[in-house]
């Protein structure tokens, strides 16, 4: 049988009617998430992917700030706006889009941001939690991709799992994902020599580099779910993914489409990100100790 598709855009919708709803209540108590996002330069695609943010955050009932700069920005000034960001408590989450202007170091950005509103998940801090498997924000693709795979009702434990990339945006913390919920997990990447030997003894795989028809039909176990986070145009010009979809739907079970799959994943997860900084906040609010917290208590008072 055919591989049934995993709907990113179904599930997409139905977890950001979720955070709509969540974020109603927060906001009836006077603590509306909102998002910052930021973006220097006239890259066309970056400004796209920027609108896209910005009116997710309005379809939620989010509070949204766009910062637009020229591309010729100076790095100090970037930073002192995150700065200020860090300490606006209107904001809980901070999104610098990249690429950024070449004389800016990204590395030096993403690290300025806040770790409570890296909602992004992309800092040191944010990666170390996630290893660590502590509370912190997952980066949005791997976060988003682990939804799909647990809307199927797939349990992942004892299951041998393939992510064919090692980025640290996606191939690292997807790694990192599965093996929290208990996959035997092999990471797979250029200087792997064989990749179909991999590949056809996993129950679950994620295509995560960027180059088409990577994973093929005859490199996939029958019945594994398949993950395709790639986005790259095939020669018609048309929006395809990692895996070749008309080798691999036959033997698969499940299986992501390109588009429609992991692609709407990724700013609901930014979403979800965001709604769990400010609930985090205002539940820290509500811990803070009142008037006379802490004082010994004198004879008689007790």
């Amino acid at each position: 049988m055919p591989a049934q598709l995993i709907d990113g855009v179904q599930l997409s919708k139905q977890l950001r009617a979720d955070i709509a709803a969540r974020a109603a209540t927060l906001t009836a108590q006077g603590k509306q998430p909102g998002l910052a996002v930021i973006i220097a330069g006239d890259d066309p695609a970056s400004h796209v992917y920027v609108r896209n943010k910005v009116k997710a955050c309005g379809d939620v009932g989010f509070h949204s700030v766009l910062e637009k700069y020229e591309a010729d920005l100076p790095e100090a000034d970037l930073l002192a706006r995150i700065a200020a960001l860090n300490e606006d408590p209107a904001i809980h989450g901070i999104l610098v889009q990249m690429p950024l202007p070449k004389h800016i170091d990204a590395s030096k950005v993403i690290e300025a941001i806040a770790t409570s509103k890296d909602v992004d998940g992309y800092s040191v801090l944010s990666a170390g939690e996630l290893v660590a498997n502590l509370p912190g924000f997952r980066p949005c693709t791997p976060y988003g991709c682990m939804k799909l795979i647990e809307s199927t009702g797939y349990d992942l434990r004892g299951k041998h799992a393939v992510v064919i990339g090692r980025s640290n945006t996606v191939g690292k913390p997807m790694a990192l994902l599965l093996l929290q919920a208990n996959a035997t997990v092999t990471i797979c990447h250029s200087g792997t020599p064989d990749l179909g030997y991999h590949t056809r003894q996993a129950d679950v795989v994620v295509a995560a580099v960027g180059r088409r028809n990577t994973l093929t039909g005859d490199m996939v176990k029958p019945g594994a779910i398949v993950i395709d986070v790639g986005i790259n145009r095939n020669d018609e010009g048309k929006l395809c993914g990692d895996v070749d979809f008309d080798s691999v739907a036959p033997v698969a079970s499940h299986i992501t489409p390109v588009p429609g799959g992991v692609g709407p994943m990724t700013i609901t997860m930014l979403l979800m990100n965001t709604l769990e900084s400010a609930e985090r906040g205002l539940a820290k609010n509500q811990e803070k100790p009142g008037p006379g917290a802490g004082m010994i208590p004198q004879p008689g008072l007790v």
